[in-house]
């Protein structure tokens, strides 16, 4: 309060956001400004004491979400809480019927969709209930609001407050311009005592609990438990989606929506929601994946609860539409998209092209899709592609993107960084951003695969998976002691043959999975081997196909073409390929490189990045080399 009244507190937040994060955002300094004005008069009362602990852009743990503001301190029973403000400069919203918890409104240069306010900050603290045990154990309580100080509420009718947000507006209750005495009365009711700080430190250093992972909740979820929260843009898709699918379920009009997104965003967990919501509208709906092993996981978590006939109605591989009945589903959503063929069958002897297929066999066709995941020759799913077929089957085309991270930690910072040292793209880092992210990288394969052994000791949730360089004989299909990977004194089987479901299998951290078994799963940790495919060479990465067995079915037929042409398309698939294998770690990522010199280069670019582990970050462990800090150099 002192720093609003004194004209400090904007620097006090840039200065913080450096130390912290290494970037300071320029343009949030005036919401900044406006916003936490306001909350100064809101907290000038003696009715909540000066001692409380107070969190600006408080970042949740394993996403790149922030919270606006959170005050902290016990209730008149001694009771830990924080309140939860999600502050906004709104001055005009229309509702949006026919969807819940979206609102239109002013951002961005123009009118869009957004989570209703309300709805946000619940989203919020319920994912950090979802990874703290402090708040999930019931010793600290969260009471999330709204504070719209610029918005005018009308006096009858208003659309902020309209019906259909009914459920949101009771979980977290919005205030605006002149609710000034009502704020205050609902902090004041649950922060009535000083913690000087003590709860916020409990939310920020409190225990993690394992992160929810798609495959772990899908059966909840398919018995109409809510186990995944969708956050801001994930919330958008979704809701666009649903209401695009009853429109045409209406009007019978046909659609197409893409879905684009990077690693982590959320795809398939937009896919699943949208799989279950539709079944609970009694729609004829189904989940469509060109590789197997979700699919595959899915389902063997689902059999003992249901019926293998409708597993199968409800999880379809894309070769399954080569003599489509028109429109038969409702709608078809579509994982990995990326993927798809254009031909089907063992052969690729049957249909005319995947992506066209499902788009006739479906009402509504949802391509959930992020092209740098193309990992085969074969894979035809682009953007484009899926535009010129549904414009030539009449269907209305439309996009959709999601761009916050759940994966890798959230760390959008390490998804960059790993795109420029794979040499995939030379980009910016996110405003200058270090990234929180567990990266190591190890001088054994057998180093690397212990420290994966010991993360999956406790869930069974970590894996170590490969580049396609070596060849996967038939014995090792079903001996485990038929060890093809085979680098000095490491010797490993690739993932079982007569196996499926090698991601959630017992036993399966000894084995080495592959871009086929892995793609569009996720584990705690990953642990990668870089083959011999991809070296560091005059000062380049560079890729060679040629260590691939023939047997690679990723680069089937790529022989057959000139030399220069197939080395093109091959360095982007293997490219690819690590870029996936890399980011299937929700907490961190292991690397062992066959090629020392890329193993240095990677390690090299490694130590330049402004790593953050918590809150202690690699410039911090340099300053204290150099006595330039209070921090204790070994610990």
């Amino acid at each position: 309060m002192d720093h609003v009244f004194e004209g400090r507190l904007i620097a006090e937040i840039q200065k913080a956001f450096l130390r912290k994060l290494g970037y300071c955002p320029t343009n949030e300094v005036q919401s900044w400004n406006s916003s936490l004005t306001y909350m100064r008069m809101i907290l000038e009362t003696k009715n909540i004491p000066d001692e409380c602990g107070v969190a600006i852009e408080f970042m949740i743990p394993l996403t790149q979400k922030r919270i606006d503001f959170i005050l902290t301190g016990q209730d008149s029973e001694d009771r830990d809480s924080a309140v939860v403000v999600e502050l906004k400069q709104w001055n005009k919203v229309e509702a949006v019927h026919g969807t819940d918890s979206l609102v239109n409104t002013w951002v961005g240069g123009k009118m869009q969709d957004r989570p209703h306010p309300s709805y946000q900050a619940w989203s919020y603290t319920q994912t950090i209930e979802n990874f703290n045990e402090e708040v999930s154990s019931g010793r600290v309580s969260l009471h999330p609001c709204a504070f719209l100080h610029n918005y005018v509420r009308a006096e009858t009718n208003d659309p902020l407050f309209s019906e259909q947000y009914s459920d949101d507006i009771a979980a977290a209750p919005p205030f605006c311009a002149g609710d000034a005495k009502s704020l205050r009365s609902f902090i004041a009711r649950y922060i009535s005592k000083p913690d000087s700080k003590e709860v916020l430190f409990r939310i920020e250093n409190g225990r993690i609990k394992p992160s929810k992972s798609l495959q772990d909740s899908l059966k909840s979820m398919l018995e109409g438990n809510q186990e995944f929260v969708l956050l801001d843009d994930q919330k958008v898709a979704f809701e666009r989606i649903k209401q695009a699918i009853n429109e045409a379920r209406k009007t019978g009009n046909k659609k197409v929506i893409v879905v684009e997104g990077g690693p982590g965003t959320g795809k398939s967990v937009v896919a699943i929601n949208l799989l279950v919501d539709m079944i609970n509208q009694d729609c004829v709906a189904a989940y469509v994946s060109k590789n197997s092993a979700p699919r595959d996981v899915y389902k063997a978590l689902l059999a003992k609860d249901h019926r293998k006939a409708r597993l199968d109605s409800l999880f379809k591989g894309s070769g399954q539409f080569t003599n489509p009945e028109k429109e038969q589903f409702d709608v078809l959503i579509t994982d990995e998209a990326h993927r798809l063929n254009e031909k089907s069958g063992l052969y690729s002897n049957l249909g005319e092209n995947q992506i066209l297929e499902i788009i006739q066999s479906s009402k509504v066709a949802v391509f959930f899709l992020d092209e740098l995941q193309r990992v085969t020759v074969a894979d035809i799913g682009t953007q484009k592609a899926i535009k010129e077929f549904a414009l030539s089957e009449g269907a209305e085309f439309s996009t959709m993107q999601l761009s916050s991270q759940f994966r890798c930690n959230g760390s959008d910072g390490y998804l960059t960084w790993l795109r420029n040292i794979l040499e995939i793209s030379a980009e910016d880092s996110i405003d200058g951003e270090n990234f929180d992210y567990d990266f190591q990288v190890f001088d054994t394969p057998e180093e690397m695969h212990s420290a994966i052994a010991e993360k999956s000791a406790a869930r069974n949730k970590s894996r170590v998976v490969a580049g396609y360089c070596w060849k996967w004989s038939s014995d090792s299909k079903s001996n485990p002691d038929s060890n093809d990977i085979v680098i000095g004194d490491y010797e490993r089987s690739w993932n079982l043959g007569n196996t499926k479901t090698w991601a959630i299998d017992e036993g399966s951290i000894e084995q080495v999975g592959c871009i086929h078994t892995c793609q569009g799963l996720e584990f705690d940790y990953v642990g990668v081997i870089i083959g011999d495919d991809m070296r560091y060479e005059d000062g380049k990465v560079v890729t060679d196909f040629r260590t691939h067995p023939g047997q690679d079915k990723a680069l089937r037929g790529i022989r057959k073409l000139p030399e220069d042409k197939a080395q093109q398309i091959a360095d982007g698939i293997i490219r690819n390929t690590y870029h996936v294998l890399m980011t299937r770690g929700q907490k961190g990522c292991y690397v062992y490189c066959q090629d020392e010199s890329l193993r240095n280069y990677i390690r090299d670019n490694l130590a330049k990045a402004p790593v953050s582990y918590g809150t202690f970050k690699s410039e911090d462990y340099y300053r204290a080399a150099e006595g330039k800090t209070d921090y204790d150099l070994e610990s």
